[in-house]
Order: C-alpha cells, then sequence, then structure tokens
C-alpha cells in the first residue's frame, strides 16, 4: 500500500493523520474568559478557505507581511491588548482593528468589517465566516507548531 501525502490546508499530512485530529486538537478558547469551544474538520477546512481567501494574501502562514513583528502565532494573540487567543477577540478584531496595544483603531489601514471598501473580500463575509476563520487561525498552531507564524524560515 502507498500512502500519498495530501495537502489538507493546515499542513502536508495524510489522510490517516487528518483522520486522527482529536477534540483537544479542535478546541480552542471561545472567550476571555476560558470557555472553550470545540471545531469540527469540517468547521476548520471552512475557516481555511475563507481565511486563504479573505486574509491569506497578507497573512499565509499565519505571519503578517506588512509586519514581520505581529503575527497570528498563539504568544503574539495571548501578548496584544486586548488578547486576541481566543474566537470572541478575534472576530471582535476583524470587525473593528485597533493596534497591537489596543490605542487606537486601524480600520482606515487593516482590512476590516468596519470599512469594507477598503478590503472588497471582507464585503461578504458574515459573522459565521469569521468564527470559523478565528478556529482556523486558533487550531492551525497545534497543528503546524511552530511554523504557523514563524515566517520564512518554514517555507
Amino acid at each position: 500500500m502507498v500512502l500519498i501525502p495530501v495537502l489538507i490546508g493546515l499542513a502536508v499530512i495524510s489522510p490517516a493523520q487528518a483522520a486522527q485530529w482529536d477534540a483537544e486538537t479542535l478546541t480552542v478558547p471561545a472567550d476571555p474568559s476560558g470557555t472553550e469551544v470545540t471545531f469540527s474538520d469540517r468547521e476548520i477546512d471552512a475557516g481555511r478557505k475563507v481565511f486563504n481567501t479573505s486574509c491569506g494574501t497578507c497573512h499565509a502562514g499565519g505571519i503578517t507581511k506588512t509586519n514581520h513583528n505581529v503575527g497570528l502565532d498563539p504568544e503574539t494573540l495571548a501578548l496584544a491588548t486586548p488578547a486576541r487567543d481566543n474566537v470572541e477577540a478575534l472576530v471582535d478584531y476583524m470587525k473593528d482593528p485597533t493596534s497591537y496595544d489596543g490605542e487606537y483603531s486601524i480600520a482606515d489601514l487593516h482590512p476590516s468589517m468596519r470599512d469594507a471598501e477598503l478590503y472588497p473580500a471582507m464585503r461578504d463575509l458574515d459573522d459565521e465566516d469569521l468564527r470559523l476563520m478565528a478556529g482556523y487561525i486558533l487550531v492551525s498552531p497545534k497543528v503546524q507548531g511552530t511554523a504557523w507564524g514563524g515566517g520564512k524560515i518554514y517555507f
């Protein structure tokens, strides 16, 4: 039997490995209080597709092309003000982005739901799309490890 690796969206893995994603891998913080949510494989795949279409140009692999100091890795998200390491906070950011220190709005510079004219790919997204993208962003480092948000040394 020959096992052919397939690109499932999070990393190059075999179909058997994809089937091994367990609830722990698919469970992420839902809100700042520590409540958790478990996504399905299908939801993560849907989130990956929306992310790649809407955000992937600047955030492929969890990096930020315009500012390599601020990526989508867990540590960076946790250290933001407010912390962006949960679904609710990421959705809030996608709706109305602020600077990393939370001091001011960057909606006129960063694509968001607040000003979809700036970045048309955001126009047709709804709250469910944002939730799925947040799930994908938070599950990715569990699957890819430090390669997610680690920058070009991993690609």
